[in-house]
């Protein structure tokens, strides 16, 4: 068996640094990159871009730690000080979503910019990010599934040390994290390749492909997980949630695709001075 990876990349005078943190930091980079240059193409500012994203990100990792402090306030309330305990986990992503959300709308009604524009610009880097944080997931041992064999991990083809790796608490683990993370590469790829289209999108519509895209795949992936954020210990949230979202924003594309006027892009078009 290979060695368990170590979620410890190395330290710096004494303080550990983890991979899980180095792995988000590159995906929030990279996510802004290409969001900037997606802007400059459709007529926005890159600079929009920056200015949003120094505002979103501290707010984000609030709203995902406050998301996930919430649902665990049973433990919490007994340990307060570990609430602001970031470096021992406990993220959650749509609570991140939910607070960069709000930012986006209170960002573009102060710059006066379009609203659905500006989520169509980030969706794709925000689906794209996810894909490659999870594997943050990874190499903290966490968000992993239910018990399962050697034999049914080789049948998928995998490398060994993802297989190796998901020997966890005695026990091999479906790898919950990498059927996410593929769910979402996988859905960055067709919304690339479908934006490319010049006039195929309406305003709005790309952000709600993602939507309907990553909360159909979620949905069932959180039911494989042993480790979800639970109702009332019956109902996993993140399942409510994703529902909750498929539905509404099915809802949306289908009143936007017949009420609205306003292209995503169209070639030829004046960038801002």
């Amino acid at each position: 068996m290979l060695a368990t990876v170590n979620p410890t990349a190395f330290e710096i005078f004494g303080i550990a640094i983890q991979w899980y943190a180095i792995i988000i930091v590159s995906a929030i980079v990279l996510a802004s990159y290409l969001a900037s240059r997606e802007a400059k193409r459709v007529g926005l500012r890159e600079d929009d871009i920056v200015d949003f994203m120094l505002w979103a990100i501290p707010i984000a990792f609030v709203g995902a730690r406050l998301y996930y402090v919430l649902f665990e306030w049973h433990y919490y309330i007994k340990h307060p000080l570990e609430i602001l305990a970031f470096r021992n986990g406990g993220l959650a992503i749509y609570g991140g979503l939910i607070a960069g959300a709000l930012v986006v709308y209170f960002f573009t009604q102060h710059r006066f910019i379009s609203t659905w524009k500006f989520l169509d610009v980030l969706a794709p880097s925000v689906i794209l990010a996810q894909a490659i944080g999870r594997w943050g997931n990874f190499m903290n041992h966490e968000a992993f599934g239910e018990v399962t064999t050697k034999t049914f991990l080789e049948k998928l083809h995998l490398p060994n040390f993802i297989i190796e790796n998901m020997y966890i608490e005695g026990a091999y683990r479906q790898p919950t994290f990498l059927y996410e993370s593929s769910w979402s590469l996988l859905g960055f790829i067709i919304i690339i390749i479908l934006r490319r289209r010049t006039n195929f999108f309406k305003e709005g519509e790309i952000i709600l492909t993602y939507v309907i895209w990553y909360s159909f795949g979620r949905f069932f992936i959180e039911g494989m997980r042993t480790d979800s954020l639970m109702l009332f210990n019956t109902l996993r949230i993140s399942q409510v949630l994703s529902g909750i979202l498929f539905v509404a924003a099915i809802g949306l594309f289908i009143y936007r695709r017949k009420t609205q006027t306003v292209p995503y892009y169209t070639r030829n078009k004046a960038l801002p001075s």
